[in-house]
């Protein structure tokens, strides 16, 4: 491939990199804001009574983890087509950790739907009390979350490693590379925090804050600007 044609192909990646950022965003607070309007926390028959009202809604909500980590695949192929030329090794290590993210999230969906049977399952209500049934789905949702915290960590050191060689390249201004290099480490910490310590979780939930602010900005810039090219030093 001559070096005109690379620098298109990695352009065009870059864009699709920074629609896919938007994109994810989108998706995920799409997903929560369905699935959290219907749940009642700590009221098992009203969160049943509300899913069995809106049981396609919920299944719409459960289903945007899917759409997420199929997203998210892509975006991790566009990321790495991209940095591939700054450092090869370094941007396979973050294709894979941000794999393993992905299935994480297909993990997570499997687990919802599991929940949702738990709620709307006929053949379990004739075996199971109400007090059953809420005890499995307080253990399922314990283990969503394992799941979902354990993805958050290998997201955060495969974005890291992503970020890093926008910084180390300067294909996109330093500053927003430095940014998402921030804010990675933070939420990690928060991730890890909520394995080890999970009572000190609430105090430092705003950090989250800061990957949202990263991952934007590098979206709407990938999107709008992609990337300036340059020859890397050997």
């Amino acid at each position: 491939m001559t070096g005109s044609n690379m620098e298109r192909t990695q352009m065009a990646y870059a864009r699709l990199a920074g629609f896919l950022y938007l994109f994810i965003i989108a998706v995920f607070v799409l997903g929560d804001s369905i699935t959290d309007r219907i749940e009642v926390p700590g009221n098992f028959a009203e969160t049943a009574r509300r899913i069995m009202a809106s049981e396609m809604l919920y299944r719409v909500g459960l289903s945007m983890s899917l759409i997420l980590a199929m997203s998210i695949v892509l975006l991790t192929i566009g990321l790495y087509v991209v940095l591939k030329p700054v450092n090869s090794n370094l941007a396979l290590l973050g294709l894979a950790f941000r794999f393993v993210e992905a299935i994480c999230h297909g993990v997570e969906t499997a687990i919802g739907f599991v929940i949702l049977h738990l709620y709307i399952g006929a053949d379990l209500k004739d075996g199971l009390d109400a007090k059953q049934l809420s005890a499995l789905v307080n253990l399922y949702s314990a283990e969503y979350l394992l799941v979902f915290h354990v993805g958050l960590i290998f997201f955060c050191v495969g974005s890291f490693l992503f970020y890093f060689l926008f910084f180390k390249s300067k294909y996109i201004p330093r500053i927003l590379s430095g940014l998402g290099l921030v804010a990675c480490v933070l939420v990690c910490m928060l991730g890890v925090l909520n394995l080890i310590a999970p009572q000190y979780v609430a105090m430092l939930l705003p950090l989250r804050l800061s990957m949202a602010l990263a991952q934007v900005s590098v979206g709407l810039w990938l999107l709008i600007k992609g990337v300036k090219v340059r020859p890397q030093e050997s």
